[in-house]
């Protein structure tokens, strides 16, 4: 009966049903693209390798202007004090000291790069830090970084843009004008958030250093020997760093360490504003929904008046009505609610697309989007259903 009376009044039902599905649908697209990005970096997340933790300057994610200047007024992490740290840092299996920069154009006899490319200057330690594997050729060795040799490796990207046609290990390209020779190639590792993983070249980091100078924060990446000891050797290289740095007992850390773990809480804290922002949008949509459904309801006791008085008149009791007019406004919130689901599973699943990520399916979030539409159609048909079973049989027999 229900469904049937939605049918009589399609273009009414189609109406009040879209403040339903666009509620909802704000939810689980929402709640969806969240998931599929935290899915991405607990899954997919390469800049650290098991058991590794960094040091850097700057936090890994960060919000507001206020915060950009304050970590901006830190000391650089320099090269003496990575030096300590390799030297002094018992507990750890491997120190690799990185330094970064981008934008850079690589030039070889018949091709270049886009203005794009990241130079990486590194210790020969540096591999073990990272989920990085050799494809082709080797490794930077210690005595190439000890005497600053022109060597470099390359990512696939690099290497298939400087030598479409050719094989590169052993043949030379340009980084700022100074030549360097291919010792190898990096396996490749797509992408990661949309974003190139093999778009970048290292070279030994006393190299770097002659190309671009010293002056610059440098990042401190560790390898504990095994998961007991990893908390362990985190405490320890922040003690050595803090010795270093001269920071006061009282003073909190004037750097950031970075684990894997430590991405991922902070990515859930800079989303959960979001979330709560949406939601509430979202709750505000449902509540104006809500409205709509009781005025919906309201008009259709009115325009029903008659029928409902023959349904008293042949032994319908308050009950009856009650819960004919209470499923009518259930069934119009639940047929919204699974529209609006199908569609935000769908809009944010787009974005899965997009990065080439696995969908999701959110059966918690399904559950409490259908959850929220019965709760609404039974709020909101409440009173349009107590009025219609209060109706006087013979006053709404005599309706017209």
């Amino acid at each position: 009966m229900a469904l049937a009376a939605i049918r009589a009044n399609k273009l009414r039902s189609i109406l009040t049903l879209l403040g339903i599905a666009i509620g909802v649908f704000s939810i689980i697209a929402v709640m969806t693209s969240m998931r599929v990005m935290q899915n991405s970096i607990e899954g997919g997340l390469t800049i650290l390798g098991a058991h590794t933790f960094h040091v850097q300057k700057f936090p890994a994610l960060q919000m507001g202007h206020a915060d950009w200047r304050k970590y901006r007024q830190r000391k650089d992490i320099d090269y003496q004090q990575a030096r300590l740290v390799s030297e002094r840092a018992s507990l750890a299996r491997a120190v690799g000291i990185t330094a970064w920069s981008g934008g850079r154009i690589l030039r070889s006899e018949s091709a270049q790069t886009n203005p794009n490319v990241s130079v990486s200057g590194m210790n020969a330690e540096g591999m073990h830090t990272r989920p990085w594997n050799i494809a082709e050729g080797r490794f930077i060795s210690e005595q190439e970084v000890e005497y600053g040799r022109n060597v470099t490796v390359m990512g696939k990207n690099v290497a298939d843009r400087l030598f479409p046609h050719t094989y590169p290990i052993g043949r030379d390209i340009r980084i700022e004008g100074e030549r360097f020779t291919v010792i190898g190639l990096f396996e490749e590792q797509g992408s990661f958030l949309g974003s190139e993983q093999d778009n970048f070249v290292v070279i030994p980091i006393t190299a770097f250093f002659k190309l671009y100078g010293k002056e610059r924060s440098l990042g401190i990446s560790i390898q504990a020997r095994n998961s007991e000891t990893y908390q362990e050797s985190i405490e320890q290289v922040r003690g050595i760093l803090r010795l270093a740095r001269q920071v006061p007992p009282a003073e909190p850390d004037d750097f950031e360490i970075v684990s894997n773990d430590s991405l991922i809480q902070e990515f859930n804290r800079l989303t959960f504003m979001i979330r709560a922002g949406i939601g509430f949008i979202s709750f505000i949509a449902l509540l104006a929904a809500g409205v709509g459904i009781m005025n919906i309801m309201l008009v259709s006791v009115t325009e029903r008046t008659r029928e409902i008085g023959i349904r008293k008149a042949v032994g319908a009791r308050k009950k009856n009505i009650m819960s004919q007019f209470v499923l009518e406004a259930i069934a119009l919130c639940q047929i919204g609610g699974l529209a609006g689901i199908a569609l935000g599973l769908i809009g944010g699943n787009v974005l899965a697309i997009m990065l080439s990520i696995p969908p999701v399916f959110l059966y918690d979030w399904a559950l409490i989007g259908l959850l929220i539409c019965s709760i609404v159609g039974i709020v909101f048909g409440v009173y349009p259903a107590w009025k219609a079973a209060n109706l006087d049989p013979i006053d709404a027999l005599r309706y017209e």
